[in-house]
């Protein structure tokens, strides 16, 4: 079970705020938003991904204390270059292998 990060207690998965201390633990009241809350007195924005690529347009940044967007910066990780998608040659080549059927068909039929 989750714990609340006010009052330690622990509550139901589902609640969307603390039934001892009446935090609030889900965004808007909807049980899907998730609101990331900051651990100290610093900032979330300090930590955050969207902040630091310039793409956050929340009203309270820099000084965020609660947000639903959060994603930390430790969370960017590099592609690893084995697991981008190359294109096969035929499907590269594909015009000229359709090309090359077409020749090798039609001299098929002009040798029957």
């Amino acid at each position: 079970m989750p714990v609340c990060p006010r009052c330690d207690r622990s509550i139901p998965e589902t609640a969307l705020s603390c039934p001892y201390c009446k935090l609030k633990l889900k965004a808007h009241g909807h049980p899907g938003m998730t609101l990331y809350r900051a651990e100290s007195n610093t900032p979330l924005c300090a930590t955050c991904l969207y902040d630091a690529d310039d793409s956050c347009n929340f009203s309270k940044r820099p000084d965020a204390m609660t947000c639903t967007l959060y994603q930390p910066l430790s969370a960017v990780s590099e592609p690893d270059p084995k697991a981008v998608y190359r294109i096969p040659w035929w499907r590269k080549y594909r015009l000229w292998i359709a090309l090359a059927g077409l020749i090798a068909v039609s001299l098929l039929v002009a040798v029957l």
